[in-house]
């Protein structure tokens, strides 16, 4: 069985990075929406915007963690790892 892959986005959203990209769909409950539209209308900002960049810090903070958690494991059993490695 293969792994599903995005589909490419047909045509890239105005303004957005070129190069290869994918087109991904999100379901937002109605208030989740509102708040999103309201957000983008209150800071002149596009809705596909406000949401590239929440991903993209989550991306950041998420990888921030598990990098601080890799580091400190290979802190804790760098002698033991040293030896795997002989």
């Amino acid at each position: 069985m293969q792994p599903l892959t995005p589909a490419p986005s047909p045509l890239p959203a105005p303004g957005a990075p070129t190069g290869r990209s994918t087109l991904l769909s999100l379901p937002l409950d109605p208030d989740l929406h509102r708040a999103l539209a309201d957000l983008a209308d209150a800071t002149g900002c596009r809705t596909e915007d406000l949401v590239l960049d929440a991903v993209r810090e989550r991306l950041r903070a998420e990888e921030a963690r598990v990098r601080g958690t890799a580091e400190r494991l290979a802190g804790a059993h760098a002698d033991l790892l040293r030896r795997l490695g002989e």
